[in-house]
């Protein structure tokens, strides 16, 4: 039987690591033909071979979205190497650092901001006009911080609210064409942002972050990516300016909800994707680290 995303054409960022690594393995699992993007040193290879192993079709491109050129180019090279791009997956995005704003490094401000908006910028604006073509969709990495805000990362949070009105706003726009756009929404995903040993929050803000989830749990990328693969898929042709949350319950939970989860219910569900990199998306990149 055919997949949701059979024998379309998807660009997904980020996808070397985290939820884009899942949203790439997923794609892949429902048919679609993939150029996966990221930043030199991302492992984008290796999930691109790792795609190819279970047989799927995929090609790479390497370079920083959230320069003019290396956005085109990227564009440019769904096009050269599958002919048509049906959906474009704005996942890329970075979170660097934890603290108060007063205190919020200024060269992490300004590095948030070109990874977390330039990039969805110029990659909607490169893509639009081949998704016109295909009256196809996008779908961006918005976040439950974008919602209500992240204390000791107002920054973060502000970008993420960013997205969500830019892609309301170009799915209003867009519409007329053909085009979707909606936003996936995740709360507190198990990557390397909510783990101490590999992100920038402490020990306690890794507990205070399972605690404040209704389900009392982490995320998977898995889990996440099966949201990406419905807004990407003609089930959800009536879906356009959504904010979908994926975040346990964040959203609506008041205190520390998850602490009254029982034990039984708190494992995360076993993966079915072959993920290799799942914690591994700041590796390489600036991460400012907490202090305890």
């Amino acid at each position: 039987m055919a997949g949701r995303l059979q024998d379309k054409v998807a660009i997904v960022t980020g996808a070397g690591t985290g939820i884009g690594e899942a949203i790439a393995h997923t794609f892949a699992r429902e048919g679609a033909r993939l150029l996966i993007a990221g930043l030199p040193g991302d492992p984008v290879a290796d999930v691109c071979a790792a795609v190819a192993e279970r047989g799927g079709e995929a090609r790479i491109h390497v370079g920083n979205l959230a320069e003019e050129e290396d956005a085109r180019a990227c564009v440019q090279a769904a096009i050269d190497g599958f002919g048509r791009l049906d959906v474009l997956v704005n996942n890329a995005g970075v979170f660097l650092a934890v603290a108060e704003t007063q205190d919020y490094p200024i060269d992490a401000f300004e590095e948030t901001l070109r990874h977390n908006l330039r990039s969805v910028f110029l990659m909607t604006r490169f893509a639009l006009p081949h998704l016109r073509q295909t009256r196809g969709c996008i779908v961006s990495a918005g976040s439950e911080s974008g919602m209500i805000g992240l204390a000791q990362n107002a920054v973060y949070g502000a970008t993420k609210g960013w997205i969500h009105a830019f892609t309301r706003g170009v799915a209003v726009e867009q519409a007329p064409y053909g085009v979707r756009a909606n936003c996936v929404c995740p709360g507190p995903i198990d990557t390397a942002w909510t783990h101490k040993e590999t992100g920038p929050m402490t020990e306690e803000m890794e507990r205070t972050t399972v605690e404040s989830t209704a389900l009392g749990r982490l995320g998977t990328p898995e889990e996440v990516a099966n949201v990406y693969a419905f807004l990407a898929s003609d089930e959800a042709s009536y879906v356009t300016g959504a904010l979908w949350a994926v975040d346990g319950g964040v959203t609506v939970a008041k205190g520390s909800v998850g602490t009254k989860v029982p034990d039984e219910l708190r494992a995360e569900p076993q993966p079915t994707l072959p993920l290799r990199h799942s914690r591994d998306g700041l590796a390489n990149k600036n991460v400012r680290h907490a202090a305890e």
